[in-house]
């Protein structure tokens, strides 16, 4: 199982404004993410709305982002497969191998919470045997899944009976607890930094890939972050991360996750709105909106269309 090296996207999906996805315009997401050097789309997760989005109309994303991936093959695709109940995501898995997905992801049931590591290994494991040739991610996210299992104690059981388990995508700020995992077993797990307003320590710590939703309209950005740390030009990849933190700071400004197909509206690729329950962005506040984000001044570092 090869690991990551560069940026995954969490793609949003498109919608129209009645909300239906728009499977069709799914090609051309993909032929913007390669132009704009992502190496892999992490497809109906948080970012993706996976979690409104039918078991139907997930299969149906999947058909549409493999079918780019297979004609092409230059941006790996990742599904996210997880919920609350195992068989749900055991049929998504299967069917996410036999369209020829590169990956799965598995988040933690986030109603009836695993108590402890063995727990939440054993629910894994049950997914993820049933796609035996599949690698197998782990998605930690505790501030939705509200599961806080360490990552390190949670390896220290998975690994004894997942043999296809990849890696884990890291969304928390356990610095201490994301070192550990990036050691363990000489470091035979991938080891995936989600958290993009610090990716910079992330780096320091080890990591060579990351999965965001910022990746999507500023790739251009975390790419010059990450060759200024390359370069052991610290000062500039502060300033870098700094300039990627304001950008975020503008989400919590304008209601949160809704926002960033706002940015994405912003760059000329309008990927339509949220579903509810998810607040999107007035007209008023998308004014509103441009007007901070010509402020932070940072054109050039904004992804291509």
């Amino acid at each position: 199982m090869k690991k990551f090296e560069g940026l995954i996207a969490a793609p949003f999906t498109p919608m129209d404004e009645k909300g239906e996805v728009i499977y069709e315009f799914i090609e051309r997401y993909y032929n913007f993410l390669d132009k704009n050097k992502i190496v892999g789309a992490f497809i109906n997760g948080s970012t993706g709305e996976g979690v409104s989005l039918s078991v139907k109309e997930k299969m149906k994303v999947v058909e549409n982002w493999t079918d780019q991936s297979r004609g092409k093959g230059k941006v790996k695709v990742i599904n996210l497969v997880g919920g609350t109940s195992y068989k749900e995501c055991i049929d998504i898995a299967q069917h996410s191998r036999d369209c020829g997905i590169d990956a799965i992801a598995i988040v933690a049931p986030y109603y009836f919470k695993p108590a402890n590591a063995i727990q939440l290994a054993e629910y894994v494991a049950i997914i993820a045997e049933s796609v035996p040739n599949l690698p197998v991610y782990f998605y930690h996210i505790p501030v939705l899944s509200g599961c806080y299992v360490p990552m390190f104690d949670f390896l220290q059981q998975a690994a004894t009976f997942i043999p296809n388990l990849a890696g884990i995508k890291f969304t928390h700020e356990d610095f201490m607890d994301f070192l550990s995992c990036t050691h363990f077993m000489d470091g035979k797990f991938d080891m995936m930094w989600g958290r993009d307003e610090n990716i910079l320590p992330a780096l320091i710590l080890g990591t060579r890939s990351a999965v965001g939703s910022t990746f999507n309209y500023a790739a251009p950005l975390y790419y010059r972050l990450i060759e200024s740390y390359d370069k052991g030009d610290f000062p500039e990849a502060r300033k870098l991360q700094q300039m990627s933190i304001d950008m975020i700071r503008l989400l919590g400004k304008y209601g949160g996750i809704a926002t960033g197909k706002a940015y994405m509206k912003y760059i000329g690729f309008d990927t339509g709105q949220f579903r509810l329950p998810v607040k999107n962005m007035s007209s008023e506040s998308y004014r509103k909106f441009v007007s901070d984000v010509e402020t932070l001044q940072m054109q050039d570092f904004f992804s291509v269309v």
